[in-house]
């Protein structure tokens, strides 16, 4: 038997590897072709010679790409890199402008097994790079009318790494290989730009997942919340349902001298605000999730005068699809009711973003112990369901999924959080060399209560992530 060590070691470089490898195995075991210990043995010496030959290249990748990032549906070049990387290795097939700027790669293994994909994001965020790593970004881009930095501020980059070191090792052994793996590279995770469509959902809405029609899907994301070599993962709920809500409250407008001229906006808009909040506290269930956030509040031209409209603008995050039809019917309630009372009026958008994430309970009880036995059970993390999201919900809603977390943070460095500017995912994640990592959390929580937060599928991260001065 290989220890622990010897299994572990590097192994994680394939991040969506090892639960690839364990469903592929698994079902072979159940009965699709019967798969000999020496089989098994053969392809887990294959792996780990395969990565310990590619750690260099797929790193130098990496670093190439966190030094170009690009934003949502503009992912050329990064679209570029990763289908010619696919084609080199001699990928049966290779598909771009997918959903825009997609790239989607099939290899078919040497023995029967089973359908499986794996996806990457590959877009990055308006946000100026403020860390010391020597490949940070420089770039600058336009977005939404102002100039902006880019950055791989919610670790796109280690994702897309990842998954071309998944593609190089498998390629390698594709002999050894029970079944086919569809590769999906996706733009446009944090949400594609104002009036495109774009990311996961587009993505299946133009059929990514048939013709091979996969029979489960995995993904990965970067936290700065767990120290490299460990993971954790969430079984059953895991991500919550993002909504984005606009909201404008209208009066009249006069001097502020005389109020009584005036349908006061800002007055309503206020009393909105308060009472919003009872949506959380006074019409859900005390136990189920939800959030209510408002992050923009934004009127008035000058001191004096009482404008004549104020712009909401915020998220909704919970898990039941009823609960959700609750929170959009109750703000409009309470909105009509408001500014019925103020003598103004209201227009409120609600935009359904992505749907809650779940992850396969089946599926997870399978990867579990493969997770174990590749980084040891010390560092396999059962998490919290997270109120973030993640628009890999488009791909687990229909198909069987698993979406898991890959600790970025190494032990005695320090990073920001996800969609900050001194968020710096460490090499080593890639690769896992170690399976000794810390299991204490990166900050004051216990590890196994981390709230860990994915990359937002929503315009409104990008929005806020427009001041370079926010961290």
């Amino acid at each position: 038997m290989r220890s622990r060590r010897m299994v572990g070691s590097r192994l994680v470089l394939v991040g969506a590897l090892w639960p690839l490898g364990a469903l592929l195995i698994s079902t072979a075991e159940a009965g699709a072709q019967p798969a000999g210990a020496d089989a098994q043995a053969r392809l887990a010496a294959g792996i780990e010679a395969a990565v310990d030959r590619l750690v260099p290249e797929i790193i130098e990748e990496r670093h190439r790409i966190h030094r170009n990032p690009e934003l949502g549906n503009r992912e050329v070049e990064t679209a570029k890199l990763v289908a010619d990387h696919l084609r080199a290795l001699g990928f049966d097939e290779v598909h771009t402008e997918i959903s825009h700027t997609g790239v989607v790669g099939v290899l078919r293994g040497g023995k029967p097994g089973p359908i499986v994909a794996v996806r990457a994001d590959m877009d990055a965020l308006p946000v100026t790079e403020r860390t010391d790593l020597p490949f940070k970004s420089t770039v600058r881009t336009t977005y939404l009318g102002q100039e902006v930095g880019v950055m791989h501020a919610c670790g796109h980059d280690i994702h897309t790494s990842v998954q071309l070191g998944v593609a190089a090792v498998l390629a390698s052994l594709r002999d050894e290989l029970p079944g086919t793996v569809k590769f999906i590279f996706q733009p446009a995770e944090e949400g594609p730009p104002p009036g495109e469509e774009g990311g996961a959902e587009l993505m299946v809405a133009d059929g990514v997942l048939v013709d091979p029609a996969p029979e489960a899907i995995f993904g990965l994301h970067s936290t700065p919340e767990l120290y490299v070599g460990s993971v954790g993962y969430t079984p059953g709920p895991a991500l919550a349902a993002v909504d984005h809500f606009y909201i404008e409250i209208l009066g009249t407008q006069s001097h502020g001298a005389w109020p009584h001229n005036s349908v006061d906006p800002v007055v309503m808009a206020a009393q909105a605000i308060g009472a919003l909040q009872t949506i959380r506290s006074r019409n859900m269930p005390p136990l189920e999730p939800g959030v209510v956030s408002i992050g923009i509040v934004r009127g008035g031209e000058r001191f004096n005068i009482i404008p004549e409209r104020v712009y909401l603008e915020g998220t909704v995050r919970t898990y039941d699809p009823e609960v959700r039809d609750l929170v959009e019917r109750r703000m409009a309630e309470i909105l009509e009711g408001v500014t019925g009372a103020g003598g103004g009026s209201y227009e409120l958008i609600y935009d359904r973003v992505t749907p809650a994430n779940f992850n396969d309970v089946a599926l997870s009880e399978r990867m579990a112990p493969t997770m174990e036995r590749v980084v040891g059970a010390e560092s396999v993390i059962r998490t919290d369901p997270s109120m973030g999201g993640e628009d890999f919900a488009f791909f687990s809603n229909e198909i069987p999924g698993f979406f898991y977390w890959l600790g970025t943070t190494k032990p005695g460095t320090e990073s920001g959080g996800l969609h900050t500017p001194t968020y710096r995912g460490d090499d080593e994640s890639i690769t896992t060399p170690s399976v000794t990592a810390p299991t204490t959390g990166v900050g004051t929580a216990s590890v196994r209560r981390l709230p860990l937060h994915a990359g937002e599928a929503d315009g409104s991260s990008q929005v806020r992530a427009l001041d370079d001065t926010d961290s």
